[in-house]
């Protein structure tokens, strides 16, 4: 097998931007990998109310946002490449942002995957990796324990926490990846109340106290009496999150989040179990105060990467996928997502001469 040379591209549920990776993937035995250069290109305000207002829309509404999202991401490519003078390049793995994702009744949609980005930017790229696994009966998500598997071997679970917490797990040769719950995406939304973009370090949870009655309403969500696989999205946030704030408005902002970051942390701690080594990744990782109630709740080690881990793994495996699709491995396994069968999904597009 040879090496790679692959521009990774995460948008997340946070929107806050885009993170491209650029990153060298080898394999000498196993696979390894070197993150070269990164970036975080910032959504404009526009850009965010759209992103964040996706799901009221209707899908020909979808699909004019989705051509100019695909622009939008090929600009930010053609920066990236141009800043950081990339020469060697085999093609660019995109995950694009999620727009619809609904598996129950088999509809995903991620926008910016449309083979025109090829065109724009003149590479091959290589996108759209949850559509097929929602064919063939899978929950479409979550894709990244695949990648976790191959580039890091050495956790037995592995946690990021983005606009959703979601855990792999490794236990004799098997994996098990689901969506814990929410957390970067009702953080930052409790945070809006206060025209704050996020709760920094968890500082104003920390200020705040318990709400029982809260809590035990939260700790009751049914979602957390499923077994894997499951996801979670969006839309299960505003159904079954944003009226329990709405019905606990009265409550100090300082004891919203406080009280949701115990139940997130308690949720998480419950899940971590009897893992030797557990690595958290995302945005949730400099969440101090959060980090410090998983800590408390569980026996696993607890470890933090340096902030190119924390902040780009996402764009990384993706990346990664992007590789396996290339080699026609499997990088959707059923045992995660529920598919019929394990598969190796995503589109690959060449640019036109």
């Amino acid at each position: 097998m040879k090496d790679y040379y692959v521009i990774g591209l995460m948008s997340g549920t946070s929107i806050d931007g885009v993170d491209l990776v650029y990153v060298n993937f080898f394999f000498n035995k196993y696979w390894s990998f070197k993150i070269l250069k990164f970036k975080t290109y910032e959504y404009d305000k526009d850009w965010q109310n759209i992103l964040k207002n996706l799901i009221d829309k209707d899908q020909n509404s979808i699909k004019l946002i989705d051509k100019n999202y695909t622009k939008l991401l090929s600009k930010y490519i053609l920066s990236f490449i141009e800043e950081f003078s990339i020469k060697k390049l085999d093609f660019v793995s995109s995950h694009g942002h999620t727009a619809i994702h609904n598996p129950s009744s088999s509809i995903t949609y991620q926008i910016g995957n449309l083979k025109e980005l090829s065109n724009y930017i003149g590479v091959k790229v290589i996108c759209d990796f949850r559509v097929q696994d929602i064919k063939l009966g899978g929950q479409g998500a979550p894709l990244v324990p695949v990648g976790e598997k191959y580039i890091f071997p050495e956790y037995d679970n592995l946690i990021n926490l983005g606009g959703f917490a979601n855990i792999t797990i490794k236990s004799n040769n098997n994996l098990t990846a689901y969506d814990i719950c929410p957390v970067n995406i009702v953080f930052n939304h409790l945070s809006n109340l206060r025209h704050l973009k996020y709760d920094d370090k968890g500082k104003i949870a920390l200020s705040g106290k318990l709400n029982f009655e809260l809590f035990n309403c939260l700790q009751s969500l049914d979602y957390y009496k499923q077994v894997s696989p499951k996801s979670l999205g969006v839309e299960w946030v505003n159904k079954n999150i944003l009226p329990i704030i709405s019905s606990f408005s009265e409550i100090p902002l300082e004891d919203l989040l406080n009280t949701f970051s115990k139940h997130f942390a308690s949720q998480i701690a419950s899940n971590i179990k009897s893992a030797k080594k557990t690595l958290i990744t995302g945005g949730g990782a400099y969440n101090d105060y959060l980090i410090q109630n998983i800590i408390n709740l569980t026996e696993s080690e607890i470890i933090i990467p340096n902030s190119e881990i924390i902040e780009y793994k996402e764009a990384l495996i993706f990346g990664f996928l992007g590789v396996l699709k290339d080699l026609n491995i499997n990088n959707c396994y059923s045992s995660v997502t529920g598919a019929t069968k394990d598969h190796s999904s995503g589109n690959i597009f060449i640019p036109k001469i």
